[in-house]
């Protein structure tokens, strides 16, 4: 099965944790960044363009600073990312140019990605980067994001990034060999067909010092990207020329299966890139037309709106139990949605002076998560 989902790949992203590039002596091991760097350019000699999110520049700047314990404020936090950012680059640089490579570095925020200007910038850079046969390094922007738009954790920038770039395998690196069955103590699952609650609860979190995530950001990128349409692998970044072995298709790691149908570029950045503004609650039979009928949402569907969005906005769709289960771009603010709640779409006009669409949010800017 694994080769039904390994081969002819064009593009992949490789996300490569702190743990693989740490050392018990030292958070950035230079042999581990040139073992990473050589299995890339193999790849690459494959003809495969690979996009790289690396962390590691946290460790780097606490190694150089003499921390033992991972900032715990925002200032300090991103004092040490700008300190072991250049670290970090200039080790890939080195590497990479040893075997005739160039690199790239860039760095994102949530905020670049939930913006559809700035996401589709970003998109166009990473592969005019690629076009270039140059290897994009991605990393979060610490040193300027706040608190409100930061992703929180690699995993799930990696997750966002082969959303972004449609790419057709997202690898994550750590220093576990992949999703083991009962909470960690059994075997490791070679293939999840679905993300069932069974499979969430196996997740647990980390409590290494210069790490954030575990299993459950893991999990969650997963979500992302299968929901997607991309396949994803975790596995073991110490071990022996792991990447080659994902590619050749080896039994390594948890490969998770994506779904048959690919969402759109358009549609993977509605669902996955944007945080909803906002919410509104709708009925059974809106639900069911949503979901079974492939329908637009109507204002007489809905029943309930919560938090303050405006026009253009993401907004969560919920059913009457408060379960999210689509979102989608609306055509009118929350004051607005307020007023035509249950109303006939014939009636916008009346009841707001004017009408700019029939539906609340229409099929083409709706998603089903």
């Amino acid at each position: 099965m694994r080769n039904k989902f390994l081969s002819n790949l064009k593009l992949v992203v490789i996300k490569v944790g702190t743990s693989v590039l740490a050392s018990k002596t030292h958070p950035l091991e230079r042999q581990s960044i040139r073992d990473i760097t050589c299995q890339i350019c193999a790849l690459l000699d494959k003809g495969i363009k690979v996009v790289l999110v690396s962390s590691g520049a946290i460790g780097a700047g606490m190694n150089l600073l003499g921390l033992k314990v991972r900032p715990k404020t925002l200032e300090k936090l991103q004092a040490t990312a700008a300190i072991g950012q250049s670290q970090l680059m200039k080790a890939y640089e080195e590497d990479f140019k040893s075997h005739g490579k160039i690199v790239a570095q860039v760095l994102l925020t949530r905020e670049d990605l939930e913006d559809r200007k700035r996401y589709l910038n970003a998109k166009n850079t990473i592969f005019t980067i690629l076009d270039y046969d140059a290897i994009p390094i991605i990393n979060e922007n610490d040193t300027v994001s706040v608190e409100e738009i930061k992703f929180g954790d690699n995993d799930t920038l990696a997750g966002l990034v082969a959303n972004l770039i449609g790419a057709d395998l997202l690898i994550i690196l750590s220093d576990i060999d992949g999703l083991r069955r009962h909470d960690g103590k059994g075997e490791i699952i070679d293939i999840v067909k679905e993300i069932t609650g069974e499979i969430e609860r196996l997740a647990t979190g980390t409590t290494k010092e210069a790490s954030v995530g575990g299993m459950v950001t893991k999990i969650k990128a997963a979500k992302v990207v299968t929901d997607s349409g991309i396949p994803l692998i975790i596995a073991n970044g110490k071990t022996d020329d792991i990447l080659i072995k994902i590619i050749d298709g080896k039994r390594v790691g948890t490969l998770f299966i994506p779904r048959l149908n690919k969402m759109t570029a358009r549609k993977r950045w509605i669902a996955f890139s944007t945080r909803p503004k906002g919410s509104v609650v709708v009925d059974t039979g809106a639900k069911q037309a949503l979901t079974e009928k492939e329908k637009s949402l109507l204002s007489s569907g809905i029943i309930g709106v919560e938090g303050k969005f405006e026009a253009s906005d993401i907004i969560s769709i919920k059913d009457e139990r408060g379960r999210e289960f689509a979102r989608g771009l609306v055509n009118y603010s929350s004051e607005e949605v307020k007023k035509i709640e249950g109303a006939n779409s014939k009636e916008i006009e009346k009841i707001l002076g004017y009408k700019y669409y029939d539906e609340v949010v229409h099929r083409d800017n709706l998603v089903i998560i």
